[in-house]
């Protein structure tokens, strides 16, 4: 018991210290693991996040809290730390828009601030959430395709020059794939949704499969078609957790719906 004891009270003279010297240095603009506390770790300060927040919103100034991040997973950037960079992996789909001179793959990954920087000139933008996908999308003239993050795509709000492409988002045709396109569209409400359509879940019927968990809650940003097509899905209407995955779409119908885009 003392023993237990003694180790709490060490556990509560750390998180004090970590308040104190934020105290010192607010929103210190450093990664955690940068933080010089005797006794003090980075992990330290990962594992006691849920507590620290309670202790630093009391004795922080509001001006040193943002008090648009919330929860243990935006606690950098609640009490301004840096975080590790948010990497955005991309193909060129055109020759023309190489960022790299002879590189036939034109397979990159950037960091967002750097994405938001580089505007290839590209006139169309696919969005998939399957690797393989992603690596065998076809040629298509001006475009490239971005490895899909699921539903983390604020980290694309920064390239301004997305909102001047035509953007299109090829997600499986299930609960989950409707709710990223609903949310995608919060921040670009021009996408389009890419082989997500009712004649593409009929004419593969045979390679349905199963939505370990449906998302039930209703997503305004669907257009009537879309809407159509979740609601049947959500309802159990055509089969109990339906799902098609977009890799299990034959090769031959994704390139005849690109031919008719183009």
């Amino acid at each position: 018991m003392a023993r237990r004891l003694t180790s709490r009270r060490e556990e509560w003279r750390r998180r004090l210290d970590i308040v104190a010297w934020l105290q010192c240095h607010p929103r210190p603009d450093v990664y955690m693991r940068q933080v010089d506390i005797p006794g003090v770790h980075s992990k330290f300060i990962e594992a006691q996040r849920g507590v620290l927040g309670e202790l630093l919103d009391l004795a922080l100034p509001p001006a040193a809290i943002d008090s648009a991040a919330a929860g243990v997973c935006q606690f950098a950037r609640r009490y301004g730390f840096r975080d590790k960079p948010q990497r955005i992996r991309f193909r060129l789909l055109d020759r023309r828009h190489a960022l790299l001179a002879g590189d036939p793959e034109q397979d990159l990954t950037l960091d967002a601030r750097s994405f938001a920087r580089i505007d290839p000139q590209v006139e169309r933008v696919f969005i998939t959430e399957n690797e393989i996908n992603f690596l065998a999308f076809p040629a298509v003239p001006h475009s490239l395709i971005l490895f899909g993050a699921g539903y983390g795509f604020e980290m694309l709000r920064e390239a301004d020059w997305l909102s001047r492409s035509r953007i299109h988002y090829w997600g499986d045709i299930d609960t989950h794939g409707f709710a990223i396109l609903d949310q995608l569209r919060a921040h670009f409400a021009d996408v389009e949704s890419f082989l997500m359509d009712r004649a593409t879940l009929l004419a593969f019927a045979t390679q349905w499969g199963e939505e370990d968990r449906q998302t039930l809650r209703d997503l305004p940003r669907l257009n009537a078609e879309e809407g159509a097509l979740y609601d049947d899905l959500r309802d159990n209407r055509l089969r109990r957790n339906l799902r098609l995955e977009q890799e299990r779409i034959g090769f031959g119908w994704v390139e005849v719906a690109l031919a008719a885009l183009a």
